[in-house]
Order: C-alpha cells, then sequence, then structure tokens
C-alpha cells in the first residue's frame, strides 16, 4: 500500500465532517464528480470501504471513523510542523500564548513581567480565541503554549495546573433573582448561558433548534462563540442571558446594570497550562516555570 497523501486526507475528512458529497466538494472549492473518485480509489488503496452511500445519506463505516479521527490528526500535525518553522525561521521569533480574553486568573500581567527576566525568554504574543479554542490552537501549531480553563481535550498536550477560583453568576440587576444573597443552579432552571445551554445545566452541550427555554435575545450554539465580553455584559443587562465568570473576571469588571451573586452548587474554574507534549522549546519551558511560580508566590491571587 503506498503511503497515504495529505491531500487525500483532506479531502476524506471534508466528506466525513459534511456526509454529503455536494457540501464537501463546495467546501473544498472542486467539482463533485473528481472527489467522489479521489475517495473511491482511497477506498481501493486502503482495501476498506470507509463510507456507506445511499440515495438519501452518506455515513461512516467503522473504518472510517478511524480514519476521520487519525487524519485530523496527522492534518493537525503537518499544519503545525509548517507554522513552527515559520516562527522559528523568523528574525525575532515569538512564543505565541493563546488564551480566552479576561481568563487568566488576574497572572497574567505579573507572568508577563516575571517572564522577560527569563534567559530563554521570547517576546510574547497574545493568540486570542474563544472558549475550547486554545487547545486546538496548540495542536495545529498557532500557539506554542496555552492559559485554559478545564476541561478540555488535551490528549497530546501535557498540563499544569495554575489555580483554583469560585465562580459566580452574573445577572441583570432587574433579574428579581438579584434579590438574593445567595443562589443554586436548580434556582436558574429557565435562565440561558450565553452558548445556548440551560443555566441549569451548565455541564451540557447546546441543543441546536432547542428554544422553547431560550428568552427572547439569547445566543444559541456556535454564533455565541463570536461574543466578546461587551457583548455578553449587555445581553446580560437586557436579561437575555445569565452568565458564570469567574471571581478573577467578576473583580475587573463591575458595572451597574449587572450584579454577580455566589451559586452555592456551581463548581469553580480550574486554570491550567497547557503545551504540545513533544515541545523542547526552553522558551515553552521557561514560560511554564515562571507562570507555576507567580500563580503559587505571594503575589499569585
Amino acid at each position: 500500500m503506498n503511503d497515504l497523501e495529505v491531500r487525500q486526507l483532506r479531502y476524506f475528512v471534508a466528506v466525513a465532517e459534511e456526509l454529503h458529497f455536494g457540501r464537501a466538494a463546495e467546501r473544498l472549492g472542486m467539482a463533485q464528480p473528481p472527489l467522489s473518485r479521489m475517495i473511491r480509489n482511497l477506498e481501493r488503496q486502503l482495501g476498506v470501504s470507509l463510507l456507506t452511500r445511499s440515495t438519501r445519506r452518506v455515513a461512516l463505516t467503522s473504518a472510517g471513523e478511524v480514519l476521520l479521527r487519525d487524519a485530523r490528526t496527522a492534518l493537525d500535525a503537518v499544519t503545525a510542523a509548517g507554522r513552527r518553522a515559520r516562527n522559528a525561521g523568523r528574525p525575532e521569533p515569538e512564543l505565541r500564548l493563546a488564551l480566552k480574553a479576561d481568563y487568566d486568573g488576574g497572572l497574567l500581567p505579573l507572568i508577563l513581567t516575571r517572564y522577560r527576566e527569563e534567559a530563554a525568554a521570547l517576546p510574547v504574543r497574545l493568540v486570542l480565541g474563544g472558549r475550547g479554542g486554545q487547545a486546538p490552537a496548540l495542536r495545529d501549531g498557532r500557539a506554542d503554549v496555552a492559559l485554559l480553563p478545564i476541561p478540555f481535550d488535551d490528549h497530546g498536550l501535557d498540563v499544569e495546573p495554575l489555580l483554583t477560583e469560585p465562580r459566580l453568576v452574573a445577572l441583570a440587576a432587574a433579574d428579581p433573582l438579584a434579590a438574593r444573597p445567595r443562589l443554586r443552579l436548580a434556582d436558574l432552571s429557565d435562565r440561558i448561558l450565553p452558548d445556548g445551554t440551560p443555566a441549569d445545566r451548565e455541564d451540557l452541550p447546546p441543543v441546536p433548534g432547542d428554544d422553547d427555554r431560550r428568552p427572547r435575545g439569547a445566543v444559541a450554539g456556535p454564533r455565541s462563540r463570536t461574543l466578546d465580553l461587551a457583548q455578553i455584559f449587555n445581553l446580560i443587562e437586557v436579561g437575555s442571558i445569565v452568565w458564570f465568570p469567574p471571581a478573577s473576571v467578576v473583580r475587573r469588571h463591575p458595572r451597574p446594570g449587572v450584579v454577580y451573586r455566589p451559586v452555592e452548587d456551581l463548581p469553580p474554574l480550574t486554570l491550567v497550562l497547557a503545551w504540545p507534549r513533544e515541545s523542547r522549546s526552553p522558551a515553552v519551558a521557561a514560560f511554564v516555570r515562571t507562570a507555576t511560580a507567580v500563580a503559587a508566590g505571594p503575589a499569585g491571587p
């Protein structure tokens, strides 16, 4: 069997994710017939069926599910290799730090100050993204190290805990629940989080199309990933959503139209550092060493 080519994997992943040859071809910017031929040739090359096809649907076989998982990993590795090589070859290489804005436990300014004193330090560039975007940035080479809350998919990554802090609920000042000094998740059963998840089931992913419990103006599903902090606060102030910010964010963002209340059974937020397991970068090692020292020291929160 000949070695698989990157192009074959890209084509297969597009079909496997879309489960529709027409949409996959459009996504790839090509016609459908050559894409279909490419997938059939790939199946012949591997000697297995990757997809089941009918007039109504396309589905992955068990072999297709395995190839999809491994192909994503392989494509990320290829992309990451190119991005890391380009960064290393720059006249002034950078340390690219992925994080969600304000999710640094209040540690980042001191970490950056102390890191500059390290002999192996590089200039730091912040790679800002939404919830869930940090681990993929490490895998595909857009970032060298990430500051992010758990849980997340940590396969292929090394992880170092930094701190754990309580979360509170952010409510509109006019919300009847704002009159209570403390709440429980059950009290929030008719409220919605920024990603469309019911607030009392914040451990569950949002349900696409489930509008029955969503107040007017709430943002659901993937659209919520594009919301910045100002937009989230605006939606809270008008009563469309509630939110569970960590205490460090609460301290930095007092707003007259928003109140914060403790929620007795709301799990805390644990912030960690993560970086690719295969990394041998002295700059990454120096950053991890500095960040853990800051978090453990008396200047930490």
